[in-house]
């Protein structure tokens, strides 16, 4: 198929067409990229807070808001489009620290870490990332090609992870 399929804030997509996924403006936020190969699908979860509890209701709503949540339903929506979770293939980008210079909050610290410790949660492994630094960055899932890639905001050169 190869359509493109735009991932928003707080937004989850998941694919066995052969799309190519993107999330744009990821600052603090985290976008982490998911696939198995075998099974040709994947899919792409664009998170803004590590933890549900912050906001219980929210997360009821709109799972995909909180790396525990998020990341725990893009798993599930992933096994029913044919992947196998020891298969997975998992990178990620974001975290960046754009709008807190002082770090007084370091929310993009705080979802990387929460990432960590849900992927060990589950016994899997990040097996490429871009994360940190003070530049927002937009990330692609080429699942017809099994790639990720990220460029970084105003830079034409892509990062390949």
């Amino acid at each position: 198929m190869n359509d493109i399929l735009v991932v928003n804030i707080a937004d989850m997509k998941a694919s066995n067409s052969g799309n190519r996924l993107i999330t744009y403006a990821l600052g603090s936020c985290i976008g982490v990229a998911v696939f198995d190969p075998v099974a040709g699908a994947g899919g792409l979860l664009h998170y803004m807070l590590p933890d549900s509890k912050l906001d219980e209701r929210k997360a009821s709503e709109n799972p995909f808001m909180f790396a525990d949540t998020g990341i725990t339903s893009m798993l599930r929506k992933l096994e029913k489009c044919g992947c196998e979770i020891r298969r997975l293939t998992i990178k990620a980008a974001g975290g960046s620290n754009i709008m807190d210079p002082n770090g007084t909050f370091s929310i993009g610290k705080k979802n990387y870490l929460a990432l960590k410790r849900i992927l060990w949660r589950y016994n899997l492994i990040l097996r490429g990332e871009d994360v940190g630094g003070s530049l927002s960055r937009n990330m692609t899932l080429n699942l017809a090609e099994m790639s990720v890639s990220v460029r970084y905001s105003g830079v034409k050169e892509e990062v390949w992870l």
